[in-house]
């Protein structure tokens, strides 16, 4: 059993479907310090309405890891909506858009990312100068 990851923010984004429609979908979103989890939002009322709030998510969860991801880009701010997207290590481009009201979710996430990707950085070097240190040590007792 994994230890849960932190949630860092928890709310709705709209993500654009990869069909050939491309409409915009609403999800409950989770971010965490390894990614940001996707669920299927049920509104109250009518599917289609975009404004009508997200009183319950699916139990099935797409999860965009900070490990798979490269950056968060392509900004634009329209009709008090801020427009942008994820890329991930395959190429792949998730299109999201949120209001502009309080912090933005893309500054979030990028934010996050960093973090995630420093964590690894420092690992990475902890663990380079451990194994040095020790062929070093072993080095030094075969002579």
């Amino acid at each position: 059993m994994s230890i849960p990851a932190k949630v860092m923010r928890e709310g709705t984004l709209e993500k654009r479907s990869s069909g050939l429609l491309q409409l915009w979908k609403k999800k409950r979103c989770v971010l965490t310090e390894e990614g940001l989890r996707l669920h299927d939002c049920k509104s109250s009322g009518n599917e289609e309405d975009s404004d009508a709030p997200c009183v319950a998510f699916g139990p099935k969860a797409k999860e965009l890891r900070f490990e798979r991801m490269t950056t968060v880009d392509c900004v634009e701010y329209k009709r008090g909506l801020v427009y942008f997207t994820v890329v991930m290590a395959t190429g792949k481009e998730i299109d999201f858009r949120c209001s502009q009201e309080g912090t933005a979710w893309n500054a979030e996430i990028a934010l996050a990312l960093v973090r995630f990707k420093n964590l690894q950085a420092v690992q990475t070097g902890k663990n380079r100068h451990l194994s040095t240190a020790h062929l070093r040590t072993w080095g030094e007792q075969e002579l």
